[in-house]
């Protein structure tokens, strides 16, 4: 008979850094305070800061993970989980201050429910505290073209939170800036893809987990606050370029062949749109982003085609046909307006 494992904690909350000693002294604190029954990791991504010493000093119950060189937000969590032996990942970007008590719904929720593999908590606006924040809000979603948006952000359009979205259910995707994950279902999908580097892995591990049949839930009980572009602001060219890309690949991988290639050419032709509007905005930089990330996507197609799963794919994966044309011509900017649960 197989004897259960025993673990010191429960959840390992991990800390991806590179060079960011600012942050982690602005926002460990809270993360000290509120996570007492957490292990707590600093995973490293070769910072050349003081990042390290500023750890070590300051905060000696935090175990360290080196990694070897800045491989991105997805390399860095593979090679640092690697290390980490816990039931369940809490994967924290290092500019979020959490709050009291915000471990314990998730924990509950996991052990009310077997089958939840994902859990994201509410992710509110540091800065501007009532309000929802761009990367995550109120859990992820995709429509049929695979553009991404979430319950409480639809692209710019930020909602305020009005305790709308304190429930728990299901989402299609879960934010990286603060996502738990089972970690033997982490090291079923093999981790994050690494030619994402960063942006849209996420999606992509979500979305993978879906084809798996797991399930992923927003728990709304459960909140912190990001402060967001510390590494890219969301509209910065690199990662208007990785975004793009990204996209590409998450529906190259993930969805039937014949109706990826079909949206992929759909998606080629609205992204030429979207390049259209950023030379109408004057906002050269980020059209010459997206003719990049097309250019890229073409090169790599092969490589990218070759990582398709034999599992089943999801045919009711979206949760609206065109965020695009809902949006920008129909000016819809609310979830709940968008999507009628």
């Amino acid at each position: 008979m197989r004897l259960a494992r025993k673990y010191m904690s429960k959840i390992a909350v991990v800390i991806l850094n590179w060079n960011g000693e600012k942050l982690l002294e602005q926002f460990l604190p809270s993360v000290l305070e509120y996570s007492k029954n957490a292990a707590i990791y600093l995973a490293d991504n070769a910072s050349t800061d003081q990042s390290i010493k500023f750890v070590e000093r300051n905060y000696p119950s935090i175990k360290i993970i080196k990694n070897a060189r800045n491989g991105g937000f997805a390399k860095g969590y593979n090679d640092a989980l690697k290390q980490i032996d816990a039931p369940i990942y809490c994967l924290l970007n290092s500019d979020v201050e959490v709050t009291e008590n915000w471990l314990t719904p998730i924990e509950e929720t996991f052990d009310h429910d077997p089958e939840v593999a994902i859990i994201q908590p509410k992710i509110l606006d540091y800065k501007k505290r009532d309000y929802f924040e761009y990367a995550g809000a109120a859990g992820g979603f995709i429509d049929q073209l695979g553009y991404p948006f979430c319950r409480g952000r639809i692209f710019q359009a930020l909602e305020k939170d009005k305790g709308q979205y304190n429930d728990i259910r299901e989402i299609f995707w879960a934010t990286g800036a603060s996502m738990f994950i089972k970690s033997d279902v982490f090291k079923e999908l093999n981790g994050f893809d690494e030619d994402y580097f960063a942006h849209q892995e996420e999606v992509d591990l979500c979305w993978r987990a879906k084809n798996h049949g797991h399930k992923i839930l927003y728990v709304g009980t459960s909140k912190i606050y990001h402060l967001g572009g510390s590494t890219l602001n969301n509209m910065n060219p690199k990662k208007t370029y990785l975004n793009f890309r990204n996209s590409l690949y998450s529906i190259t991988k993930n969805l039937p062949r014949k109706k990826a290639l079909v949206i992929i050419l759909f998606r080629l032709l609205l992204d030429g749109v979207a390049g259209l509007r950023f030379v109408f905005q004057g906002k050269f930089q980020h059209c010459f982003a997206i003719l990049k990330a097309h250019l890229s996507f073409y090169k790599n197609f092969t490589k990218i085609y070759k990582k398709r799963e034999k599992s089943k794919y999801m045919l009711n994966y979206f949760a609206t046909k065109s965020i695009v044309w809902s949006h920008f011509v129909y000016h819809i900017k609310k979830f709940n307006i968008l999507v009628k649960d």
